[in-house]
């Protein structure tokens, strides 16, 4: 089921549902999550398939999988991360979309 939180959390575990969080989501190495991610601010470094909406910093840490689409303010990418979909980072006076690739190329729209 979906779960929600007003404080920071860590993840470790298989979560099949959506996680809002008004605060900032850690997902450890081993940790996964099948559904969306909405928080403040997000670093994975586990599995997301779904959908990250961050309204503050996204950042993916090595060896991370990300498959869905991301909606940042702004984004962190460290190599050997995996991200697979379309990324729009915006802020209050812009808003930039980006293509990733498999290969992790940037193509920018």
């Amino acid at each position: 089921g979906d779960i929600e939180a007003e404080h920071d959390m860590r993840i470790e575990g298989h979560v099949v549902g959506n996680v809002f969080c008004k605060a900032k989501v850690v997902l450890g190495k081993s940790g996964s999550i099948d559904g969306d991610l909405h928080a403040l601010n997000a670093d994975i470094t586990g599995t997301v398939n779904g959908n990250i909406s961050t309204e503050g910093i996204l950042c993916l840490k090595a060896n991370c999988t990300v498959n869905g689409n991301i909606t940042v303010g702004k984004l962190s990418i460290e190599p050997a991360a995996n991200f697979n979909g379309k990324c729009s980072m915006s802020n209050n006076q812009t808003s930039k979309t980006a293509y990733v690739t498999e290969n992790n190329m940037v193509l920018n729209n």
